[in-house]
């Protein structure tokens, strides 16, 4: 009896002996199909995290853009002035944040191969000079914006100051062509005093056929004819050295200049001297890159904007005069030395004051 029941044990742990019933086979099967096959998988699909968070994305998005567009069409139906104010400042913002983004790529550029301003191509250097000039009056803004709540006055003086507190940027159409035009009307303001200093000075040019050429040159501005390029080059001697060149200028006509050329008059004489000779170099600068480039590349924009940071109101003249007048100007820009470069701050009135198209 003992020996049957050992006999029994070890077929039972061995397999050989003992048969299973089927519903324990079928049972067995159904473990090992599972075993092979894994876990039985759920009806609904799961995307993957990154997929759920971009899915959840594209919906925030696609929302806001929905909300947006309906506040646009708010404020357009129910405060049509406002609207237009608000669309032009963000505008400007995204205008602004490009050109910080593109002044930003060039001077990494610049940084990267060695590379100086003068050796930029012209558009960048145009950009960078620019860029310059809105981030200064940009600076005045953020200084008077750090005093607790004064946010809401600055809000206050761009609403009522937009011509000296906000850079192009955020000038609606309208308020660019009025507000050039102020800036224009400003700077003519002081050629009749640099003409009449010119003038003054043609006694103390030593060289006869200097002189000659000096009142000859006068004589015609005064009668409001439009001097040629040889007229102006016949006279570089005279501002290289006495009595006319950059070192030998006198205060007031440093400070006529710096209005004709819109910059602050208000500065010491040694000051204003090394900002003009600044600004003029930049500007002879730019003149050699846009003579590599070519005028015919510019756009119809580009060509008045160039037109008016060298004396000419644009604004109200032609395409095609401005095109011709910046030839001109490149032709007497390209021929000066650096030495020379008073007659080219002279420039701005001699070869602007009488143009075809410019208004008196």
């Amino acid at each position: 009896m003992a020996l049957s029941r050992v006999c029994w044990a070890r077929a039972a742990l061995w397999g050989s002996a003992v048969t299973p019933g089927p519903h324990i086979t079928r049972k067995l099967q159904l473990v090992r199909c599972g075993l092979a096959w894994g876990a039985p998988r759920s009806s609904k699909l799961h995307l993957s995290p990154k997929a759920d968070v971009k899915s959840l994305i594209s919906y925030v998005v696609a929302k806001t853009k929905v909300i947006n567009g309906k506040y646009h069409r708010f404020l357009g139906r129910h405060f049509p002035r406002f609207y237009v104010l608000y669309t032009v400042f963000m505008k400007g913002l995204q205008m602004i944040w490009a050109d910080a983004k593109k002044a930003r790529r060039i001077k990494t550029n610049m940084w990267k191969h060695n590379i100086k301003f003068h050796q930029l191509p012209y558009r960048e250097m145009e950009h960078l000079r620019q860029f310059r000039r809105d981030v200064t009056k940009c600076l005045f803004l953020g200084i008077i914006s750090i005093p607790p709540f004064a946010n809401y006055l600055v809000f206050l003086l761009m609403y009522l100051f937009p011509r000296q507190l906000l850079i192009q940027h955020f000038w609606t159409p309208k308020q660019q062509i009025d507000f050039l035009d102020i800036y224009h009307a400003l700077r003519k303001q002081s050629h009749p005093e640099i003409l009449c200093y010119l003038e003054k000075v043609i006694p103390l040019v030593s060289d006869a056929g200097l002189r000659w050429h000096m009142t000859e040159l006068c004589t015609k501005i005064q009668r409001g004819t439009h001097p040629a390029v040889h007229d102006i080059l016949a006279l570089r001697e005279c501002f290289s050295n006495h009595p006319l060149g950059m070192k030998q200028l006198h205060a007031l006509q440093m400070k006529a200049l710096s209005r004709a050329m819109l910059l602050t008059p208000y500065l010491p004489s040694f000051l204003l001297r090394r900002r003009l000779r600044t600004h003029t170099t930049v500007i002879h600068q730019l003149d050699k890159a846009l003579a590599k480039l070519g005028i015919g590349q510019l756009s119809p924009q580009e060509v008045k904007s160039a037109c008016y940071l060298r004396g000419l109101n644009s604004t109200h003249i032609a395409e095609e005069r401005c095109r011709t007048w910046l030839g001109e100007w490149l032709q007497i820009s390209c021929s000066l030395k650096e030495a020379e470069l008073s007659l080219l701050l002279h420039n701005v009135v001699l070869l602007s004051v009488n143009y075809t198209g410019t208004r008196r």
